[in-house]
């Protein structure tokens, strides 16, 4: 039997394990990323690890979340993470340069080579043929020390390509189709390969697009084939050296194989509140639009550009319509204003914001109180944009810019031909806002800056055999990192304050919960399925622990999430029977006994004072069972190292 292209990848960094589904393997890592929202908690914990220098092939420390400084708290943030990566061999990208994904693909992702990063839509790198993985920050500081990444050996399912893309048909409409196919949930423990004879239309930035997309489905991460329109990409960024050939071997097994036909995808919507609401745009008729944002990292290369210009060239968007442009990178923003194409964008009447994340997570150009959005961003979970009633549509660069100008969603189908866009010969090239860290024997003697938002990194506790504790919290399915942690121009200055931040935590579900979890001194939450969805932020795991939340109990859990409660050192659990999770009522005294031998037999029972009992599953590897008795990954790193 031949090999995937995530197989190959694999067995090449495998350190332990086999490639049985199910099975812990641990990988070596060549790349990391970070990102500021996340990083700062990522290196406050390879800090606490005592090494001298990172031992990656490569990492860098990407600026492009929180770039919005109404005080001094980003731009003290920003300094640490400048002085942090120099000192321990970290390139450093200023804010400005651009978002972590678009730049990583331009300038340093490579085909074949193992990236993880502080931020869950990492597996664009998927679409230079990458296997790419979002992962909480202990895991990155943990890489970047020289550890493995560990992961279960994912399913492997493939999506069969034929046809090409019609005219305003784009690579974000197969993306979204494959939400309607497979939902939210529909990836989770997959690794998805994006093959077929349709795969050779589709260049890298639609890839990426396609594999950034990847995370919305819960997939471990998503692939694409190294061809010659990877050797063409990377030629013209400079880097034809970096190419290597990557494909699978014609007798690979896949453990679901999913067909699409890109001539017949129409033009698909995603329609409040989750990215698997999809439908086509033509059904929908006569919705008002307020708001249309273009860019993230999901659409913001310079071919998504080219084509928003080409179709807001010599027009003027809707009276009722704000539309604002967001770069992907500073090489986007640059070449787009050499070629005329900003003109034609700006003279439309759209705002040009900075080349970062910006609306995509609630920092900056929030909509209206009730207001419509249309965005070419990755999510439109509840009150994620920074207004909760918003509501938010994900949608095609085409659609967003056809709706811009008709003021209610359009089909972009309708529009008239525009010029046939295609990748430049060669890209502006222009690293000079990537910082190199400094040598070795200056490093050593170099000081690293800590503004006063910057706390010491909370301690867990190791888990002991009996958890007795009040339910604190109870909530439903699909709960997302932004439920239990919120993004936004409010919260994430704090990112590098655990006890500020527990302020705001579960905000979106329920206000009163920091106060009543403190009140509680430790408690337990139960949540249903697909809990922790969405950002790979290990803060929803790290601001529950400092609030004393020793178990989280729910009927399925999201792959990073429950890595990053381990982390923690909190103890994930699932319903042997999904139907006990209506016995238990927020507020009653829960009580989890036999952890010690549960973690071995695979079940434990919990309790509650009115009577009610339930057994839980308690699947854990021999690594996660040591990480838990530590107290963490870093009290178990430190024990081990």
């Amino acid at each position: 039997m031949g090999n995937t292209i995530a197989q190959k990848i694999i067995r090449d960094h495998l350190i332990s394990g086999n490639l049985t589904p199910g099975s812990e393997i641990a990988l070596k890592i060549d790349q990391t990323l970070t990102q500021d929202a996340t990083g700062t908690m990522a290196y406050l914990e390879f800090e606490t690890m005592g090494i001298p220098q990172v031992k990656t092939e490569f990492s860098i420390a990407y600026v492009d979340h929180n770039t919005l400084q109404c005080g001094f708290m980003n731009a003290d943030d920003h300094q640490y993470l400048q002085s942090v990566a120099a000192k321990y061999g970290v390139r450093f990208s200023r804010p400005g340069n651009g978002i972590c994904h678009q730049l990583h693909l331009e300038r340093f992702g490579k085909p074949g080579k193992t990236l993880i990063g502080s931020d869950s839509h990492t597996p664009t790198g998927g679409g230079l043929g990458m296997l790419a993985f979002g992962a909480g920050g202990m895991d990155v500081a943990v890489a970047m020390g020289g550890g493995a990444y560990y992961i279960n050996m994912p399913k492997l399912y493939k999506v069969e390509l034929t046809g090409k893309l019609n005219p305003f048909v784009s690579a974000k409409d197969a993306a979204l189709k494959l939400l309607q196919i497979l939902s939210v949930k529909g990836g989770v423990g997959a690794i998805i390969e994006w093959g077929g004879p349709g795969v050779k239309t589709l260049t890298v930035p639609e890839r990426a697009t396609i594999t950034n997309m990847g995370a919305e489905l819960g997939a471990t991460t998503s692939i694409f084939p190294s061809d010659e329109q990877t050797r063409i990409f990377l030629a013209a960024q400079g880097r034809e050296a970096d190419f290597i050939p990557l494909e699978s071997d014609p007798d690979a097994e896949y453990d679901r194989i999913i067909p699409i036909d890109l001539s017949e995808l129409k033009p698909m919507i995603a329609c409040p509140h989750s990215p698997d609401n999809v439908v086509e745009v033509a059904s929908l008729k006569n919705v008002k639009v307020d708001q249309v944002c273009i860019g993230s990292c999901t659409n913001s290369s310079l071919v998504d550009m080219l084509k928003v210009a080409a179709i807001l060239k010599g027009k003027t968007i809707a009276p009722g319509v704000n539309l604002s442009i967001s770069p992907g990178s500073r090489q986007v923003l640059s070449m787009l204003a050499s070629c005329g194409a900003l003109n034609d964008i700006l003279s439309s009447g759209a705002r040009l914001l900075e080349c970062a994340c910006g609306p995509c997570i609630g920092m900056g150009f929030s909509p209206n109180s009730g207001g419509v959005s249309l965005r070419t961003f990755n999510r439109n979970f509840l009150g994620r944009s920074g207004t909760k009633d918003a509501n938010v549509y994900l949608v095609s660069p085409e659609t967003a810019a056809a709706s811009a100008l008709a003021g209610c969603i359009c089909d972009p189908t309708t529009l008239p031909p525009i010029p046939e866009i295609s990748l430049p010969a060669h890209f502006a090239i222009d690293d000079s806002s990537v910082l190199q860290p400094l040598p070795p024997e200056e490093a050593a003697k170099a000081e690293v800056l800590r503004g006063p938002n910057i706390k010491p990194f909370p301690k867990g506790a190791p888990v002991t055999d009996t958890i007795a504790a009040e339910l604190v919290l109870k909530v439903g399915d699909n709960i997302t990192t932004d439920h239990i942690m919120p993004a936004g121009a409010k919260v994430l200055p704090y990112r590098s304050n655990i006890p500020k931040m527990s302020e705001f935590c579960f905000e979106v579900c329920d206000p009163d919960f920091p106060a009543r979890a403190k009140a509680a001194g430790q408690g337990i939450i139960i949540g249903g399925s697909n809990y922790g969805q969405g950002s790979s932020r290990e803060h929803a795991a790290l601001v529950p622990m400092y609030l004393g939340i020793r178990a989280v109990v729910t009927k399925s859990f999201a792959r990073i999430h429950v890595a990053n409660l381990i982390n923690a050192g909190i103890l994930p659990l699932t319903f042997r029977n999904k139907a006990d999770y209506d016995l238990f009522a927020q507020g009653g005294k829960l009580t989890i006994s036999g952890i010690l031998e549960g973690m071995n037999s695979g079940t434990v029972t919990m309790t509650d004072d009115a009577g009610h009992t339930a057994q839980l599953n308690c699947i854990l590897t021999e690594r996660q069972k040591a990480i838990l008795l530590a107290g963490g990954l870093l009290a178990y790193t430190k024990e081990n190292s």
